[in-house]
């Protein structure tokens, strides 16, 4: 029989914006019964996707069409990740319609960075410690550069994360000067980039936690956006993309080649 959740808490949620991939199916109420998988993403996820998808909702025995929303973490990240998760959450909305579900499932984008500061603010929820004044979320953006976007912690539950500021890119060694007026007191610092920018971060102050984004805090975090009216039609759900190129078009690089030859 299925769980006796109301379709209209339904929720499923993927995360793919970094080299892990996961998947987590529930209502996003704090004690609610939670479906998740988890796995390696990057090249890896645009195969393992779907079946993990499907696996969970088999698991709940609940259907497609039966969901309320598709909850995708749209970045800053990986852009392939951040694509895969994006092009499937359409797909799984438009392809509710086809299962008799009118004008298809309702998409919520969420910002990867938010849901990395949810992970490390339900790490210190569980672990009963205290919670900082604020989190920091930064995230390996590769090229020498990190994601990073402060978020203040007003409460205990996820809707107490507020942004300080949005997410944007940042050179490791700059951001202690960012932060200082942004979050000048007591701050948490959470993410992936301890190891690889280790010697760039030895002036940046703040405890730190090593985390990624996942699809359980994308799910703890979506009854609040969903009721603060952040869906949108599946048409209208697309990635964030801070960093908006990493590679040029082979047009582009012939245009710039020989607008280099006609300037020599």
């Amino acid at each position: 029989m299925p769980i006796a959740t109301p379709p209209s808490q339904r929720l499923l949620a993927i995360e793919t914006s970094t080299d892990a991939l996961s998947v987590a199916l529930g209502s996003g109420e704090p004690g609610g019964t939670l479906w998740q998988r988890s796995g390696p993403g990057g090249a890896q996820a645009s195969g393992s996707l779907l079946p993990m998808v499907r696996s969970v909702l088999n698991e709940a025995n609940w259907s497609l069409d039966t969901l309320a929303a598709v909850v995708f973490g749209r970045g800053p990240g990986s852009f392939t990740g951040l694509r895969t998760a994006c092009s499937v959450a359409q797909g799984l909305a438009y392809g509710a319609q086809g299962l008799s579900r009118a004008g298809g499932l309702p998409v919520l984008p969420v910002d990867t960075l938010l849901a990395l500061a949810e992970e490390a603010r339900q790490a210190l929820v569980d672990a009963g410690q205290a919670l900082p004044g604020v989190i920091v979320a930064l995230l390996d953006a590769r090229m020498g550069e990190v994601y990073v976007a402060p978020y203040a912690c007003h409460a205990a539950g996820p809707a107490g994360l507020v942004p300080l500021a949005p997410p944007r890119l940042c050179a490791p060694a700059d951001l202690e000067a960012y932060l200082k007026d942004l979050a000048p007191g007591e701050r948490l610092l959470t993410g992936n980039v301890f190891e690889s920018c280790a010697a760039a971060l030895t002036d940046l102050a703040g405890q730190r936690h090593s985390a990624l984004p996942s699809a359980t805090a994308l799910l703890r975090l979506a009854p609040g956006l969903i009721a603060a009216g952040h869906t949108v039609p599946a048409q209208d759900a697309l990635p964030l993309y801070v960093r908006d190129k990493v590679a040029q078009t082979t047009a582009e690089r012939e245009r710039i080649r020989q607008a280099a030859e006609a300037g020599a």
